[in-house]
C-alpha cells in the first residue's frame, strides 16, 4: 500500500480515518479540500486544480482524503488502494450538521485557511443527494479499476473501528489489512 485514496460522502469520517492511517503507515496525507479552497471558501479554477491533483497523483506515495469527482478517474488509475466510505444518507446529513454547529466559525485542520465552519444548504443538499447521484459513479470507477486496486468498503462506524483497532498490521513498508 503506497498510493490510497479515501472517498465516500462528507460526514462519513473520511478525514478522520485518513489521519489515523497516515500516523500507522507513515505515508504522507494530502487532504483535497484544502488543496482546492483558497481562502474565504473560494474555488480553486478548473485548470489550476487539475494541475494540482495531476501534481499530487503524480508522487510516489501518498494518502489522498477527499472525492472531487472530476479527477476521481485519474486518482484511482494510480492508486493501489481505496478506502471508500459508503455510510448512510441520514448519518452522513447528522454529522455534518453536528460539525457545523459544533465547529461554527472555525477553520478545521484539514481545511483550507479561512474556510470557516458554516451552514451551507447547496452543502446539505450535495450530502443529502451523494448516495442517488455520485455513488452509482463511485461504483462504476471502482469497477472500472478494480483489477489493479485493494479496495474496502467501510458501511458502518464498527467496520472502521475494526479496521483500526485490529485489521492493520505493519510489515516493512506494507501494510496488510484483515476486514
Amino acid at each position: 500500500m503506497r498510493r490510497v485514496a479515501v472517498i465516500g460522502c462528507s460526514g462519513a469520517g473520511k478525514s478522520h480515518f485518513a489521519r489515523s492511517l497516515a500516523e500507522v503507515t507513515g505515508l504522507p496525507l494530502v487532504h483535497l479540500d484544502a488543496e482546492f479552497w483558497r481562502p474565504g471558501w473560494q474555488a480553486t479554477d478548473r485548470a489550476a486544480w487539475l494541475g494540482r491533483h495531476t501534481e499530487l497523483v503524480a508522487r510516489d506515495a501518498w494518502i489522498l482524503d477527499g472525492n472531487y469527482g472530476g479527477c476521481l478517474e485519474q486518482r484511482l488509475t494510480r492508486a493501489d488502494t481505496v478506502f471508500w466510505f459508503d455510510f448512510p444518507t441520514l448519518f452522513c446529513l447528522g454529522r455534518v450538521i453536528r460539525r457545523a454547529i459544533a465547529g461554527y466559525g472555525r477553520t478545521r485542520p484539514d481545511m483550507a485557511p479561512d474556510c470557516p465552519e458554516r451552514f451551507d444548504r447547496e452543502f446539505l443538499r450535495y450530502v443529502a443527494g451523494f448516495r442517488r447521484i455520485h455513488r452509482p459513479r463511485i461504483l462504476e470507477a471502482l469497477t472500472h479499476h478494480g483489477a489493479h486496486l485493494t479496495i474496502h468498503r467501510f458501511a458502518t462506524c464498527a467496520d472502521v473501528a475494526s479496521y483500526l483497532s485490529g485489521g492493520v498490521a505493519i510489515s516493512g513498508n506494507r501494510v496488510h489489512a484483515q476486514i
